[in-house]
């Protein structure tokens, strides 16, 4: 058996899985959100779902001019702290549905009276019985400890929650991962993962729609290879972290490369498309993936079985 096989399974299923349900999650959620007229989205989620959110956030504010806040949920679970909102859409991800914090939230959202929805790939899990409305995934089990399939499909079915919530954005049919592109990120991966391995500290490097996407690859190079990296926004970056941009070090860049890091001698690695159109982060993320799985492979590691993790985390 391959070195993270489970996880190279599921990768590979993500152009059919995506295409297959971008339209159900759209009718879906159009349903629900028809008479909403929230002034606030809360978001709440753990791991790879909380850089869901973070592309949500960008999503939201940018093309509905609503509010976002990203819930800090030990303010409710550990300090009890009744956080009066005003009138909140609250969003709970989380593909397991079994976080207890997120359900928390959730949970203390819906008895103050807010409209409450759970989007997770589990049915009859904990969140999707805590909210008033799920969205299922429908991305079938994902036995890899690393989210691939499940998070892709947590940003479509964002994407297409700004959409049912009144933005005007391009159906998304069309737009996401081709087989084509998919083989170009495996093949662009294939010859970087060396770069990664050798080198020390990694930096991920994004900002707006994409900046999802440099936390999304720094978790998966560190829970999959071991590999200690670290994600900034491009902006952020240059208020004290790129001083330590210096030959074998190394810059994952989804979008533009900012200005003066290659003088630094800094390795500088540009994914593959990381455009900045709203759409692109879906596709952009592959290539985050397969660098993961082949530095892993390259290490001897195998991320199906991660160190020190388990499939479902439960904090509080």
């Amino acid at each position: 058996m391959q070195l993270g096989e489970w996880m190279e399974r599921e990768m590979r299923e993500q152009p059919e899985l995506l295409a297959a349900n971008a339209s159900p999650y759209f009718e879906n959620l159009k349903a629900y959100c028809a008479d909403l007229k929230p002034e606030m989205i809360l978001l709440a989620a753990r791991g790879s779902s909380d850089h869901a959110a973070l592309y949500a956030r960008y999503l939201i504010e940018i093309h509905l001019g609503i509010p976002v806040c990203l819930a800090a949920p030990s303010v409710i679970t550990k300090y009890g702290t009744k956080v009066k909102y005003p009138h909140c859409l609250a969003v709970g991800i989380s593909q397991s549905g079994a976080a207890p914090d997120v359900s928390e939230v959730i949970a203390y959202m819906r008895s103050q009276g807010h409209p409450t929805l759970a989007i997770t790939n589990t049915p009859g899990s904990r969140l999707s019985q805590e909210a008033d409305h799920t969205l299922l995934l429908n991305a079938g089990e994902e036995k890899s400890i690393a989210a691939t399939k499940t998070y892709t499909a947590s940003l479509l079915a964002m994407y297409q929650l700004v959409r049912a919530l009144g933005a005007e954005l391009p159906d998304p049919v069309g737009g996401l991962p081709t087989e084509k592109f998919f083989e170009s990120s495996r093949k662009a991966a294939a010859e970087c993962s060396g770069l990664i391995v050798r080198c020390n500290p990694i930096f991920t490097l994004a900002r707006g729609y994409s900046f999802c996407n440099a936390f999304e690859t720094t978790l998966k190079l560190m829970e999959c290879a071991l590999i200690p990296a670290k994600a900034y926004s491009t902006a952020d970056f240059e208020h004290g972290p790129k001083a330590l941009a210096r030959p074998n070090t190394a810059c994952v860049i989804f979008g533009p490369t900012p200005d003066g890091l290659v003088e630094t001698g800094a390795e500088v690695i540009s994914a593959p498309g990381a455009n900045s159109g709203p759409l692109d982060p879906i596709s952009d993320i592959l290539f985050g993936q397969w660098l993961a799985l082949y530095s892993a492979r390259a290490r001897g590691l195998n991320p199906d079985q991660a160190h020190n993790l388990s499939k479902v985390t439960r904090t509080l």
